[in-house]
């Protein structure tokens, strides 16, 4: 029989895996290649995800990353933007390429019917490598060619045909706009993978997220019908309490259930939230307050991890050189608890307002 993982024991290896049970001495590159993949819907999350899972971190180590093309942001898993190694870029892309073609049939079908998906894809192709567009732009110039399509399912079909990275100074810390494109290719001066490995996404999957069940690497990566792939790997088998089938990487770390876990602030949009599937996704988060925390317009909150689980969400506000971080927490805390979050509430403030003349930190319990 396999070994049972508790929801604790599952949540201290995740944690172990997402740099959250302890600060990690890696340099921001390292860091980003080992998480594979961090939600960058917005700017700034990624920049507070590897500031809260390092023990050394400014936000021009990222930046200048960046700038130097050494990781980028695209759309990737789930159609959704991701920070990744350019490395992972290329790898990644071509293997999540038919999960973003039925995320086109399904999105912008009726708009492109008619429309030669090739030509399309050619069209667009020359017009962001001539120089980088915003959406607004590469879709103005596509209905030049396509005068009966809607801009936003042509541009959408770009999108999910190429690989298009935003470009600097989209991504820096601090600053902003609109988000220009341009192909990965022209952007990193080499061309993608033409042979990508499922079983190598998998194995990474699971260094940084694992253990975990065929559905948490498929609700991660979009993909599907990765049940024979997993269980034909050289994996380790463990249950949940449920029974839910879980696997693992052989050599991997699994913690204690009873390894302390310190207070930390997840950003909005933390991978850790977004990676697994229903049944499993309770390792981090109570279902009870996953309504308040994934709203309705697909914002997902900043939260705060209390004992490793989600036990509040927080947010800064500025007015008048005034920085205040307001944690609205789910539930009682014990004072040393509350010591701790006031703690790392007081070292977030110095990351994400350094420049304000006052910071205050304010506490309230459901």
């Amino acid at each position: 029989m396999p070994e049972v993982l508790s929801r604790r024991a599952l949540n201290r290896a995740t944690l172990e895996r997402q740099l959250l049970l302890a600060r990690a001495e890696l340099p921001a590159l390292e860091a980003v290649r080992h998480l594979y993949g961090m939600q960058a819907q917005a700017p700034n999350p990624p920049y507070i995800g590897l500031w809260t899972r390092l023990s050394a971190f400014a936000a021009d180590d990222l930046a200048r990353l960046i700038e130097d093309r050494l990781v980028v942001r695209l759309s990737l898993m789930r159609s959704t933007i991701h920070l990744v190694t350019a490395d992972d870029c290329l790898a990644l892309r071509p293997l999540l390429g038919p999960m973003l073609a039925r995320g086109l049939r399904t999105a912008h079908g009726r708009g492109l019917a008619g429309v030669d998906l090739d030509e399309l894809a050619a069209v667009g192709r020359k017009l962001v490598e001539e120089r980088p567009l915003t959406f607004r732009e590469l879709g103005a110039l596509l209905r030049e060619r396509w005068p009966e399509a809607p801009a936003a399912d042509l541009v959408g079909g770009v999108r999910n045909t190429l690989a298009l990275v935003q470009v600097p100074p989209r991504g820096i810390w601090g600053v902003g706009g609109q988000a220009a494109h341009t192909t990965a290719e022209a952007w990193l001066g080499r061309s993608q993978d033409e042979r990508p490995s499922a079983e190598e996404a998998i194995r990474r999957y699971l260094a940084a997220y694992g253990p975990a069940t065929v559905m948490d690497v498929q609700q991660w990566s979009g993909m599907t019908r990765l049940g024979e792939v997993v269980r034909g790997m050289d994996l380790r088998g463990f249950v949940t309490e449920d029974g839910a089938e879980l696997f693992d990487l052989p050599e991997a770390s699994r913690p204690d259930p009873g390894t302390s876990a310190p207070v930390r602030y997840l950003a909005e949009f933390d991978n850790t939230l977004l990676s697994f599937a229903q049944r499993t996704r309770t390792r981090i988060t109570d279902e009870e307050h996953r309504g308040r925390i994934f709203t309705v317009n697909g914002i997902i909150k900043a939260t705060v991890l209390v004992d490793g689980f989600v036990r509040g969400m927080w947010k800064v506000t500025r007015s008048r050189g005034e920085a205040v971080l307001e944690v609205e927490l789910f539930a009682p805390v014990s004072a040393g608890e509350r010591a701790e979050l006031e703690a790392e509430g007081a070292r977030v403030l110095g990351f994400v307002a350094p420049a304000a003349t006052s910071r205050d930190i304010r506490l309230t319990e459901a």
